[in-house]
């Protein structure tokens, strides 16, 4: 059996095999035309109905994109299976009428093509293809899509970096010692690189400057899949479509719907896509600040203010929260992600010695590999001598749980999010909850190590299963978001972590996001509140600059 070094390298040989053949084939390393860099800066329904009218030809259309993509990657290395030899098949017999028609769509590596590997950086999948579309492929291709990448992901998926000795590491197009995220950080560096739509979330989104909205479980496809912890439901696992901009991830999102997704996967609800109006005056926002846990860097918590304060000049009513403990969510998420102690998402690796992990999974698995009496010491050193009951919290959670002590964590869950329920219902028609992605904005590489703790803004509403939207809104400045003189003084030990990795003069020009959350399987109205923050922070001045590469 060749080892896991072999199998990477082998892996990667036949990654740069296919863009060598596909570039001298189709000419793809040739410079951008005219008309090609035209194509590329078109809204997607643009391109659409020039399919349908029979003013464009999919194939072209795929080889700007495939150019361009070839490009990111140079650049970023953020794609794993180049697709584009068979794309071009595929593109001559797409379905010129469908919602899609002639677009290309990059997909995370998880999602499964049949014929094509989805080993998600794990050594001991490759060489193993789908042996079927997924739910989502299948609906793809009846709506006129053609898929033609798949983007890198971090081994586990665990991870806000991107990296895998099979793959090696995804980099940040407005920084390369910069994370683009995870676990769909090669889908955000191709995307942040230049325009495309395909699949996942958040923080990605927030690290790279590009647009997307969690689904609510039951909303969007996900059967067929690879993943690295298949049955965990203890945090509901949702799949979600990512943009470069707004318009584009509007228009995916409506096409996805109309092609009633619930006729493809059972697990999608038969819910199809709402007209919502929010033209009521004034829309009723509210603000939580911080998470109690680790405070906003000040980039992002200047980004928050950017938003409060547009809205506020527009005769919004924005309100400051307290909601029920972020952080009572972050001790529940944790506890239920990782109650089997990692042993499902480490079980595809062949050893921790010959296959790299992420650093901050290792230090998760340090803790789990812990005997119970030792971790018990630890945590009241953490509590007694460190006074430090934030983190001895988390700990309390941190051991692999056994069916009678998994259930009730669930009931607990449960009654959390209870909690948040009548807590919405309390706050007069409120209509947004808005909050920072992250802490800080993208991490430097290895910058997991320290700040794996840190992921309470975003881990929050998966545990709630709230649909929640990040747009970017500004970039790091260095003489603004420098931290105030004097020593900094975290409140716990994943404050401290996190905060390792921020210095704004090192991440001046990395984007900062923020996050727009509604209530559960409000996909639809929190894309209008997202639209409406975006058109107001043009008006005032404030858009956004996309990367220009």
């Amino acid at each position: 059996m060749p080892t896991s070094r072999q199998t990477s390298k082998t892996k990667q040989e036949e990654r740069r095999q296919r863009i060598t053949d596909i570039t001298t084939a189709s000419r793809l390393s040739e410079p951008l035309t005219t008309q090609e860099v035209e194509v590329l800066t078109e809204p997607i329904s643009t391109l659409v109905s020039a399919v349908q009218t029979g003013k464009a030809d999919p194939v072209d259309i795929l080889k700007a994109y495939g150019k361009k993509a070839l490009k990111a990657h140079e650049a970023t290395n953020c794609l794993t299976e180049v697709m584009i030899s068979a794309a071009l098949s595929w593109a001559r017999g797409c379905n010129r009428d469908g919602p899609l028609a002639g677009v290309p769509v990059s997909l995370k590596d998880t999602v499964g093509v049949k014929g094509w590997d989805g080993c998600i950086g794990y050594s001991a999948w490759v060489g193993k293809p789908a042996r079927k579309d997924s739910s989502l492929i299948r609906l793809l291709r009846d709506a006129g899509a053609v898929p033609f990448v798949k983007t890198a992901v971090p081994i586990t998926l665990l991870s806000f970096e991107s990296a895998s000795d099979v793959f090696g590491r995804a980099t940040n197009p407005h920084n390369s010692k910069y994370s683009p995220g995870g676990s769909t950080g090669g889908e955000a560096a191709l995307l942040a690189y230049w325009h495309d739509v395909a699949g996942s979330v958040r923080v990605p989104a927030h690290y790279s400057g590009v647009y997307t909205i969690k689904a609510s479980s039951g909303r969007f496809l996900k059967m067929g899949n690879s993943t690295s912890m298949p049955g965990q439901e203890g945090v509901a696992p949702v799949c979600s479509p990512m943009a470069r901009t707004l318009e584009d991830l509007e228009t995916f999102w409506k096409a996805i719907m109309s092609m009633s997704p619930w006729n493809y996967d059972h697990s999608v609800l038969p819910i199809p896509w709402r007209v919502v109006d929010l033209n009521k005056a004034p829309l009723r926002w509210g603000v939580m600040w911080d998470d109690g846990v680790v405070r906003p860097s000040p980039a992002c918590k200047r980004a928050l203010e950017i938003v409060v304060g547009t809205l506020k000049k527009h005769g919004h009513t924005v309100i400051d929260l307290t909601p029920p403990s972020p952080y009572e969510g972050l001790q529940l998420a944790s506890a239920l992600l990782l109650a089997d102690g990692c042993s499902t998402a480490t079980a595809p690796m062949r050893s921790s010695f010959v296959e790299s992990n992420d650093p901050g999974m290792i230090q998760a698995l340090g803790m789990f590999r812990l005997s119970r009496f030792f971790r018990w010491l630890y945590t009241l050193y953490v509590r007694y001598v460190k006074r430090d009951e934030v983190y001895a919290g988390l700990l309390d959670g941190f051991y692999e749980k056994s069916v009678v002590e998994f259930w009730p964590y669930i009931a607990k869950r449960e009654e959390y999010k209870g909690r948040w329920f009548e807590f919405w219902k309390e706050q007069e028609e409120l209509d947004f909850l808005l909050t920072v992605p992250n802490a800080l904005p993208a991490v430097p590489h290895g910058g997991m190590k320290d700040g794996w703790r840190a992921c309470g803004y975003t881990f929050l509403f998966n545990l709630l299963d709230y649909a929640a939207g990040v747009l970017p809104v500004t970039h790091v400045d260095s003489t603004l978001d420098e931290l105030s003189p004097g020593p900094f003084r975290p409140r716990n030990a994943i404050e401290k972590g996190a905060y390792k990795a921020y210095n704004a003069q090192a991440m001046h020009g990395l984007p900062i996001g923020v996050q727009v959350v509604g209530q559960r399987l409000e996909e639809e109205k929190v894309m209008e509140g997202m639209k409406i923050i975006e058109r107001l922070l043009r008006e005032g001045g404030n858009a956004y600059e996309l990367l220009n590469v």
